[in-house]
């Protein structure tokens, strides 16, 4: 199969998603916990603000039982997110980073023996028997983590996909 614009651009839009760490989620999710914990205070008296009803401050009020609860919750949300950052941010150096990986082909199952990109990911891979162009699999960033028998060098460093 000959490579050219059109058919690479045809691969692209069949899309695949990222392996990506996200640690913003539980921090953000952790300040919402604090936020909801805390509303016990600031609510009321946005509500006396804005005018409102004495049901909406019942509202508020019931809300400061379970203070305990968001704090906790907020606090352990928190300690993922710094957990996933500070793993995100432990990098393997390269030399403990595996560059040979043995790709196999899906559709003819021919193996080759490859040596790995260190500053990109190889999203497209012909396969030197069946010349069959073969893609990363959804979930994955190229295709030595899909059909090689190493994942591609940022995986191991714990790093987002390229």
């Amino acid at each position: 199969m000959e490579l050219n614009m059109y058919s690479i651009s045809r691969m692209l839009d069949d899309g695949f998603k990222y392996k990506i760490m996200n640690y913003k989620q539980p921090i953000i999710g952790s300040a919402f916990a604090f936020i909801l914990a805390t509303s016990c205070c600031w609510l009321p008296a946005l509500i006396i603000g804005l005018g409102g009803a004495s049901s909406m401050l019942a509202f508020a009020n019931g809300l400061e039982r379970f203070s305990g609860l968001f704090m906790v919750l907020g606090l352990i949300t928190l300690l993922y997110g710094v957990f996933l950052y500070r793993k995100k941010n432990s990098v393997a150096s390269i030399d403990d980073v595996q560059l040979n990986s043995t790709i196999t082909c899906p559709k003819c199952d021919h193996q080759q023996e490859e040596i790995m990109p260190t500053n990109a990911c190889q999203y497209f891979y012909e396969c030197t028997n069946c010349e069959v162009v073969i893609k990363p699999l959804k979930g994955d960033c190229c295709v030595y983590c899909s059909y090689g028998s190493v994942d591609c060098p940022p995986i191991q460093q714990n790093k987002n996909c390229c």
